[in-house]
């Protein structure tokens, strides 16, 4: 059964009008291990560059497809809805999952600015015909007509072939379109995804995340009401007299207790992001697509702004996570591979919005990889669906450690949380005297 609001994914996406898959398209994708394959398709029979690292199980096949380009707010949020679907039915319908996988692919063009795709490379093991079958079944139901669906094999000598095909609607025919070598292509400077963080991940401002969330109102009922909460937000919140102070961190590394403990020390307000007010929507707007529940998470900063310009009129506050955690984990997540695929020092993803309320210390609590998940194991409290990635992958913690230590203006200032709680709080407590000169 389809989840609700999931017929309205149904409305067709607006698709590029260029050829199927245009000379310059390349390809990636990201195999176990966090490692990245990027590949293009060679009319070129005398082209004799090598096959890209093989993505093909043996003796299997696989197949690809990407979804239509979404420019406007509406496009990119039924795609982002859509390929969640593809994502969860790829993963747990029958036949796929068995002797299948669904791996990420992304589709870009290293020549030009041109819109990035998004969809799957399927892994068959088995060779079976009902996984072909129901894959196209599935994409003739769930993308708008001409569908094209990529078949890839080992040939004589190693080579690995690419046979495009054109899925045409609900009809069980299909036209080949074109034959091609597959061909390995260098990685380029900066990740394919890196030119989009900006608009589909890390927004830099309000209006950019707000645009998001207006196109969810007919599909989530809770996104309305977020935005009447932001919307009776002022617009620029000027912080007051008193100092704020940020404390970061991956979970299990002691924010709670520690943030508790200043709180008390400095006779200071506590603020938690996301704020009251939102927080008992968290969990609907985890289970949506990464370009929603972006929005929502950076919507719900300028919400704790607000909270925070009043409270530091009065008091010094401490609050707990802030903007440094959206955009830490939004970057980790959208980039795929290792740490060295993340954007560059200096790239503007790092850089605060300049509409956001500005703290004036952000601390980042850091502990062992061993003892934050010792942690983990005695809270037995229900995981999010990236703190699970955080435990399980060993790649994606790293990024997310990376893209904390790349944030600038405010930069986060690490501090040692593996000792005992009476020292930390300690050598908290001297930094934040230190800089914001409280007695």
């Amino acid at each position: 059964m389809l989840r609700r609001g999931a017929l309205a994914l149904l409305v067709p996406l607006r698709r590029r009008s260029a050829m199927a898959t245009p000379p310059d398209r390349r390809f990636v994708v990201e195999l176990a291990g966090s490692e990245l394959v990027h590949f293009s398709l060679s009319d070129d029979d005398n082209n004799h560059r090598a096959p890209p690292r093989c993505f093909l199980p043996r003796p299997g096949r696989c197949y690809s497809f990407c979804l239509p380009a979404a420019g406007s707010p509406r496009e990119r949020v039924r795609a982002a809805r859509l390929h969640r679907l593809l994502q969860r039915r790829l993963s747990q319908e029958q036949p796929f999952g068995v002797g299948s996988a669904a791996l990420a692919l992304l589709s870009y063009s290293p020549s030009r600015e041109a819109a990035l795709e998004r969809g799957f490379l399927v892994q068959d093991e088995r060779r079976a015909p009902e996984i072909e079958r129901s894959l196209e079944e599935l994409l003739r139901h769930l993308l708008p007509a001409p569908v094209h669906l990529a078949v890839y094999e080992v040939a004589e000598g190693g080579e690995v072939r690419c046979a495009l095909w054109r899925l045409d609607g609900a009809a069980q025919g299909r036209q080949l379109v074109r034959r091609a070598r597959v061909v390995a292509e260098e990685e380029p400077a900066l990740h394919p995804a890196g030119a989009h963080l900006l608009e589909d991940a890390v927004f830099r401002s309000r209006g950019a995340a707000r645009r998001i969330l207006e196109e969810c109102t007919s599909l989530i009922p809770e996104a309305k009401a977020v935005l009447d909460l932001v919307d009776q937000c002022p617009q620029h919140p000027k912080k007051g007299d008193f100092p704020v102070i940020v404390i970061e961190g991956l979970d299990a590394t002691g924010k709670t207790t520690l943030t508790q403990a200043v709180k008390d020390s400095l006779n200071a307000v506590l603020l938690r992001s996301p704020p009251p007010s939102v927080s008992q929507w968290r969990k609907i707007f985890d289970d949506e697509p990464t370009l929603i529940r972006r929005a929502f998470y950076a919507l719900t900063n300028y919400i704790l702004a607000s909270e925070i310009a009043k409270a530091s009129s009065k008091l010094p506050v401490i609050v707990d996570r802030y903007w440094h955690s959206t955009a830490a984990y939004a970057v980790a997540t959208e980039i795929s591979g290792k740490v060295q695929n993340l954007p560059p020092l200096h790239h503007e993803v790092y850089h605060w919005p300049e509409d956001l309320l500005k703290p004036d210390v952000v601390l980042l609590l850091t502990v062992s990889p061993e003892e934050r998940i010792r942690r983990l194991k005695g809270r037995g409290m229900e995981k999010t669906e990236e703190e699970t990635e955080l435990e399980a992958n060993t790649c994606f913690r790293q990024k997310v450690e990376e893209s904390y230590r790349r944030m600038e203006n405010p930069t986060c200032q690490p501090v040692d949380a593996s000792p005992s709680r009476e020292e930390v709080l300690k050598a908290v407590l001297h930094l934040v005297k230190n800089q914001c000169h409280l007695p």
